[in-house]
């Protein structure tokens, strides 16, 4: 579905800040590939572009792959911009740039809709998600895009049904400089962990795209070059059980047709273990992760949060459950509760060992807007306002004690041999379990072989020649070449060598401490 068509035809220039360096942008994996230069295409702005009317000419540009010009900005009738809380200062920019070539700046997206007051700049702010507040703005553009005088504010009352969402416009977006694809199937979550916004921005209860929607989607990622992997950004893939067991025969039908050319991801809470025919389908369709935001593995912390559902099963059996299914389990990690103790860190340390989950996000906690913990802390004055530190929260422990704990759990979770010997377990006990899938022609073409060739060549040069880890490296390396798991090597050090690099980064003082910090460090850029 688009926006009614016969207006004023417009020129929008759609961009997408730049992130700062963080777990999850893996920018130290990009020279080991064959071209990528950012980690996902962002969903929500390019369902914007999606959605214009069919005669308005739409232009997209990733700020982590080159900078919008000043050519492109005098081009357009309006800029629009989407982002998160991390990407304010980027977001600022990008509005400056906008105005200084005398256009008009909008912004939605998941930070304004959070925090309006954030953004005064802007000619135009859209709270809420895609619905009759896009329509509105749709119209003011259409009979005039100059600059306003005031801001003005549209706040989405009514939804757009997501089953009429529709196909995001993967075809203005340069797929194939993108480490994974990413889709997504509902919207919100029926949990409440005390730290997450996604209750408050997206509602408790989940709601769908149709089967149908999402396989024309995977679809068109493929036409537009996306290849790999695909990411579910599902706040929780099972928030709505019913109706993940409606779509998983969809995509293990989807994955037969096109060859099983696409490995598939998604976010879902721990409590999937206790799902065996969930876990069964998405073997079938060729799930090989699945992220879990385990938090902590201190059963009162879970509780303190909220987060009971994590203890339905014992969390490491839980984890042995999901990696029996041939799943490799990510886990999100937190570091600064109130229940933290001097010894959680090295509690921590010996969940990783037990666990052997090799990529786990170690963030110290920062309190998001319209979260049950921004407000705890407001009535507790526990809230900070301080871009210099690393964390929101004025903490229970003293605040460099917490600091001093987050870099020595990252020294030691990513010392090389120590992540290498992790990523060894997954092989041995994991990975074993996946489904077996035919050397089908879409898996063995030529194209996919060159850019196989062309990762192994860079993972050796750069990592096995050059590399400061080198003995380790070769040591896991040549047990993958003796058994002819060259595919396993691949992915795993793509992974590794991010990790350790951004290990080393937050070790030196040179990383954020928390994935949603706003603490000024430079944006991501492409790794040397």
């Amino acid at each position: 579905m688009r926006a009614e068509g016969g207006l004023t035809a417009r020129r929008i220039l759609c961009v997408f800040p730049r992130y700062t360096s963080s777990f999850g942008t893996f920018e130290y994996a990009y020279p080991l590939t064959d071209g990528v230069q950012a980690f996902m295409p962002p969903q929500g702005i390019l369902l914007i572009a999606a959605y214009l009317p069919e005669n308005w000419d739409v232009r997209f540009v990733d700020e982590n792959i080159r900078p919008a010009t000043a050519e492109e900005m005098a081009w357009a009738d309006a800029v629009f911009v989407s982002g998160m809380h991390i990407q304010q200062h980027q977001i600022i920019d990008i509005c400056q740039r906008a105005h200084q070539a005398g256009r008009t700046a909008v912004l939605g997206g998941p930070s304004v809709s959070a925090c309006p007051d954030h953004y005064p700049m802007f000619d135009y702010l859209h709270i809420g998600e895609l619905g009759d507040a896009t329509d509105d703005l749709i119209r003011r553009l259409a009979q005039d895009p100059s600059r306003r005088r005031r801001q003005v504010v549209l706040t989405t009352e009514d939804r757009l049904d997501m089953t009429l969402f529709p196909i995001p416009a993967y075809e203005l977006a340069d797929c194939g400089r993108y480490f994974l694809g990413s889709v997504q199937y509902s919207s919100g979550c029926p949990y409440q962990c005390e730290f997450c916004d996604i209750p408050g921005l997206y509602g408790r209860n989940p709601r769908l795209k149709t089967p149908e929607q999402i396989i024309a989607e995977l679809d068109h990622m493929l036409a537009c070059g996306i290849r790999g992997s695909v990411y579910f950004v599902d706040d929780n893939f099972i928030g709505n059980r019913k109706a993940t067991l409606e779509l998983l025969p969809h995509l293990v039908e989807w994955q037969q047709r096109t060859g099983f050319a696409i490995q598939l991801a998604c976010e879902a809470t721990l409590n999937i273990a206790k799902r065996p025919e969930i876990l069964t389908l998405m073997r079938e369709a060729y799930f090989t992760t699945v992220f879990c935001g385990i938090e902590t593995p201190e059963p009162e912390a879970l509780r303190a949060m909220h987060k009971d559902h994590n203890m339905m099963v014992p969390i490491l059996e839980a984890i042995a459950t999901v990696n029996s299914y041939g799943i490799e389990v990510v886990s999100g990690i937190i570091l600064g509760l109130d229940t933290d103790t001097p010894n959680t860190g090295r509690n921590l340390l010996t969940f990783i060992e037990q666990s052997q989950i090799p990529l786990l996000t170690i963030n110290l906690l920062q309190a998001l807007p319209k979260t049950p913990l921004w407000e705890r802390l407001v009535r507790e004055n526990r809230l900070l306002h301080d871009e210099s530190r690393e964390s929101n929260v004025k903490f229970l422990l003293p605040y460099d004690d917490v600091v001093m704990m987050w870099r020595m759990c990252m020294a030691e979770a990513y010392r090389p041999e120590r992540l290498l010997a992790r990523f060894e377990h997954q092989i041995t006990h994991t990975y074993i379990n996946r489904r077996a899938v035919p050397a089908t022609p879409q898996r063995a073409s030529k194209a996919n072989i060159k850019r196989g060739l062309t990762m192994l060549r860079n993972i050796v040069w750069q990592i096995g020649v050059r590399g400061d880890y080198r003995r380790a490296f070769w040591d896991y390396a040549w047990r993958r070449l003796r058994r002819g798991e060259i595919e396993y090597l691949i992915s795993s050090m793509l992974v590794a060598h991010h990790l350790i690099r951004y290990a080393q980064r937050a070790c030196a003082g040179q990383a954020n401490a928390s994935n949603y910090s706003l603490r000024q460090r430079e944006p991501q850029m492409a790794a040397e």
